[in-house]
């Protein structure tokens, strides 16, 4: 038997998948012994309503795999995963969700670590949705934060999931919407999200989640962005990082800064002025006010019906992005398009074509699928 008869590719790998698909099983030793139980491993994957039914029971393992299924690009996918969502959505909703972002080094994993363990002795669930940069070469992450969460991956309260960007913007990836929803129909209700963290652009978690918490670092020249629109204007509260030893008097510099800072923009949520605290991962300062503030916000949004009215857009938010990834998908999937854009390029590449008119050649030639 050749060697090529012998690659066996992954369920989830695309059909016609060519050589630059670099993702391959390995093939099974013959005559060999399956040590594996029926009872611990399913024969077969669980389908939507038995991960449903898992996800309620508050199974992790389910929930990891529910995950996986929402996230997968496989065509075959879809379905299963929009009636998994369809069947968790009623016991969704229950959490509080929060948005964290800064810039790279303030300590977003570090920080995480130590407030989600601080909220969990207060009785909470937390979930964690750490996104990873995906590179724009070969497609693929990392997905490290978790190695820097050490204290709060081994506490059985605690969730942590690594997910790429998958090219996605705003600092969020593909499916985050979905997996929060996973994650609240499991029972945690505190939902973090870290962002991939690279500046003013990271706006797109402001759209899905109920607070924005602003990660700062004293001394690193980010006190400008106090005073530029941008990622600071959607801040609902701010925290300046590593208030300790002899850091400690430039993070109250900092903060009195930005504070000065927040008090010359146009709040996001009307009737709060954003909070600018410091706040130490190390020895644990400041952490507590974090979280109370974030009660006190809750209950100023509560009270005015900017919650309630904010979950309603996070829907139409998910309603109008799953339309762009859905109509993107069957662009990029169309065999009419590809003939068309080949024809497109060779008219671009002598001359006869300018980008618009090939854009329109290329628009003409799609037809969205109706089954």
């Amino acid at each position: 038997m050749s060697d090529e008869s012998k690659i066996v590719r992954p369920q989830w790998a695309p059909k016609d998948a060519g050589s630059e698909f670099a993702s391959f099983v390995a093939p099974g030793v013959a005559n060999a012994v399956n040590v594996a139980s029926s009872e611990s491993v399913p024969l077969k994957p669980p389908g939507p309503e038995q991960l449903a039914e898992g996800l309620l029971s508050g199974n992790r393992a389910l929930l990891a795999r529910a995950i996986t299924l929402v996230e997968s690009n496989a065509p075959r996918h879809r379905a299963q995963a929009d009636e998994l969502v369809r069947l968790i959505m009623p016991h969704a909703g229950k959490s509080i969700r929060i948005g964290i972002s800064g810039p790279p080094g303030v300590g977003k994993s570090t920080f995480i670590d130590s407030w989600g363990c601080r909220l969990i002795e207060r009785g909470h669930k937390v979930a964690v949705l750490a996104i990873d940069p995906s590179s724009s070469i070969h497609r693929g992450s990392i997905l490290g934060d978790k190695t820097r969460m050490e204290n709060l991956v081994r506490h059985p309260e605690a969730f942590i999931r690594p997910s790429p960007s998958g090219g996605a913007l705003g600092g969020v990836g593909r499916k985050t919407r979905e997996t929060m929803f996973l994650a609240e129909a499991a029972g945690f209700d505190v939902i973090l999200v870290e962002t991939v963290g690279v500046g003013q652009s990271e706006t797109t978690v402001r759209s899905m989640t109920d607070l924005f918490l602003l990660l700062q670092l004293a001394g690193s020249g980010d006190d400008l962005q106090g005073i530029k629109k941008g990622i600071m204007e959607i801040a609902d509260l701010i925290a300046v990082t590593k208030a300790d030893g002899d850091n400690r008097q430039r993070a109250g510099l900092a903060r009195a800064i930005l504070h000065g800072a927040v008090l010359g923009l146009q709040p996001y949520t009307q009737g709060w002025k954003p909070p600018v605290v410091t706040c130490s991962s190390v020895s644990g300062d400041g952490l507590d006010t974090i979280w109370n503030e974030i009660l006190l916000f809750r209950e100023h949004c509560l009270a005015t019906g900017i919650f309630e009215a904010r979950r309603h857009a996070q829907i139409q938010d998910w309603v109008w992005s799953m339309a762009h990834e859905t109509l993107v998908d069957a662009f990029s999937r169309s065999p009419q398009v590809a003939q068309a854009w080949l024809v497109a390029k060779v008219g671009i590449e002598q001359g006869e074509l300018s980008a618009p008119a090939a854009l329109k050649e290329v628009l003409q030639a799609f037809r969205f699928p109706t089954t």
